[in-house]
């Protein structure tokens, strides 16, 4: 840890050397606007993302615009009651799960009031009308001027956990933040992704509410063409920190962050379901959701072959989870397959391992379990615990492994595990990571002051009870494998299981080591070293600079490229994780 921070917690893309295409502030998006309708008696659609402050983007854009006819979606919703009991049998009772489902945006409208709004949007014929709100294109599917009006999921949760927003057409402002993310995750999130996948190709402008007092818009066709140059070259997509009842504080060193939290126990370093993308016009920054780039360029980043199995999701995440003078993780595990499949609806679950990044003298993982153990004894232990027994004696049945900086343990869905105190995880993972059962939460409270929810019975049902010390050792624990070597490098295979999808290697280097895409997504790591340089043999793009911890992908479209020490690692030994879709057959 002592080691001047270099990692980029504000990584961009590149898109045109000017920012003459974007309009910064109200003043200015406005002008624009009334130069883009006035002049057409326009129609005016502002769709609008759940979780952007409706109110304040209406009023700025009555008093701007000066329409003729306001239609604003959030009065043609159905009432509360109504879609709490059209969503009731896809979220439940459960505080955490839900399950997947077909839901659309004109769900959630009042038929009648959807209709009576279009037929009067047709006949409005004098003067600038506007349709503003969340559906907003549903009810002018052919307007004259479309504005896609987006925000990053961690805002929209900073702005749940804040009781600044509820969820859609819901009365819950005051709910847990909890609750309302998981409503948006299940349901809010999904209807609106649909919608938006076919309004991207053809909307005039983007416009980035993240930031309330300085919006931004850029036209249809510079995000197009963004999305479009972030999909043919090496990037990173921003990192979000947060804290947690068990966080450390390796990350506010190595990562410089400020000390303004009890500790940051999660980074999202890439996963792009939750992550945010900045795209460059000059000296400006134009922060979109991630899941953007995986929706509009779905083959040039994750290639035909993964795009064919996994549809317009990104299938690789990778994440930090530091307990570096912190505490245990959550004792957990993941379902399998066919239980995510039948019980929430979902198409493949979280297989995962943990890279050690970094570790202290006593920095461990649990792992499976004991030889021989009692698997009714050990669920009754559990079960008392939870109700305020004696705490969970988890050595007495879960395998408690040393963990040394670059060790790799692979942790197939099933799998009972947790990293305990003084341990730096680079977790690589498939992406469905709210499927997560907590067997033992240590008797401690969440950072809210409330217990944490415990899904025993879905543990059980997962357990792999064969999954013991010996099996353990032999399948999980460092199965490094060499495979290649070269003038100034060397190539390991490091896993993952024959049960997940996920290929991972490991290349040590001082010189220049040669990789190629074949087709498919890379998702990698630089573990070791200060600084790398990803470049292009064919000068496709520019070289592309990577520091220790951060994470980058490269899109299937890059083909072959480079990685070489940069001239502050230089004689030093680097190295690089890599993760991708493992081909079929």
């Amino acid at each position: 840890m002592a080691r001047l921070s270099n990692y980029d917690k504000f990584p961009w893309v590149q898109v045109r050397p000017s920012a003459a295409d974007c309009q910064l502030g109200w003043p200015a998006i406005l002008e624009q606007l009334r130069k883009t309708a006035a002049p057409r008696n326009a129609r005016v659609v502002v769709e609008c993302y759940p979780g952007v402050f409706l109110e304040e983007l209406e009023r700025v854009l009555r008093e701007g615009l000066q329409p003729a006819r306001v239609v604003v979606t959030c009065t043609l919703l159905k009432r509360p009651q109504q879609i709490e009991q059209m969503l009731a049998p896809y979220l439940g009772d459960d505080p955490v799960f839900g399950r997947m489902n077909g839901i659309v945006l004109e769900d959630f409208f009042d038929p009648a009031l959807l209709a009576s709004a279009r037929q009067s949007v047709t006949q409005q014929k004098q003067g600038t009308t506007l349709i503003v709100g969340t559906g907003a294109a549903l009810v002018c599917p052919d307007p004259d001027v479309l504005v896609y009006a987006d925000l990053a999921r961690w805002e929209i949760q900073r702005r749940q956990r804040s009781a600044e927003i509820g969820n859609l057409g819901a009365d819950n402002l005051d709910q847990s933040p909890s609750l309302k993310y998981k409503r948006a995750y299940f349901v809010d999130w999904r209807a609106a992704d649909r919608l938006k996948k076919l309004l991207f190709p053809k909307i005039d402008y983007l416009l980035d509410t993240n930031d309330r007092r300085l919006p931004k818009m850029i036209p249809g066709n510079a995000l197009r063409k963004g999305l479009q140059t972030a999909a043919h070259r090496p990037f990173r997509v921003v990192p979000f920190f947060d804290p947690g009842p068990w966080g450390g504080h390796w990350m506010e060193e190595v990562c410089d962050l400020p000390k303004d939290q009890p500790n940051h126990a999660w980074c999202f370093d890439c996963v792009p379901e939750e992550n945010s993308l900045l795209l460059g016009f000059g000296d400006v920054r134009v922060e979109i959701p991630s899941i953007d780039l995986v929706f509009q360029q779905p083959r040039e980043l994750l290639g035909d072959a993964v795009h064919g199995r996994f549809g317009t999701e990104f299938p690789i995440r990778f994440d930090f989870l530091d307990t570096m003078g912190g505490g245990n993780l959550s004792f957990q595990l993941h379902p399998l397959t066919e239980y995510i499949q039948e019980a929430f609806g979902m198409n493949y679950t979280q297989d995962e391992s943990y890279y050690i990044l970094d570790a202290g003298q006593d920095g461990t993982v649990y792992l499976g379990l004991k030889e021989g153990i009692d698997a009714s004894a050990m669920l009754h232990d559990l079960g008392r615990a939870q109700q305020g027994g004696p705490p969970f004696p988890a050595e007495q049945y879960v395998n408690l492994f040393p963990a040394r900086k670059h060790d790799h343990f692979l942790i197939p869905a099933g799998t009972v595990h947790c990293s305990a105190k003084d341990s730096m995880v680079l977790e690589i993972s498939a992406t469905p990571y709210i499927f997560t059962f907590k067997l033992w939460d240590w008797g401690r409270l969440g950072l809210n002051g409330l217990p944490r929810p415990i899904h025993l019975a879905h543990g059980a049902a997962n357990i792999q009870w064969d999954r013991t010390t010996g099996w353990v050792r032999r399948n999980l624990i460092n199965h490094f494998e060499p495979m290649a070597s070269g003038p100034g490098w060397r190539e390991e295979r490091t896993g993952l299981h024959e049960r997940e999808f996920i290929e991972t290697r490991r290349h040590w280097f001082r010189d220049v080591v040669a990789h190629d895409t074949q087709g498919g997504v890379n998702v990698l790591n630089l573990v070791e070293g200060r600084e790398a340089l990803v470049e292009s043999p064919s000068h496709a793009f520019e070289p592309f600079a990577v520091h220790y911890a951060e994470t980058f992908i490269v899109p299937a479209a890059v083909g072959p490229y480079t990685i070489r020490p940069a001239a502050e690692s230089e004689g030093n030994e680097c190295a690089t994780v890599k993760a991708y879709v493992r081909t079929q057959g």
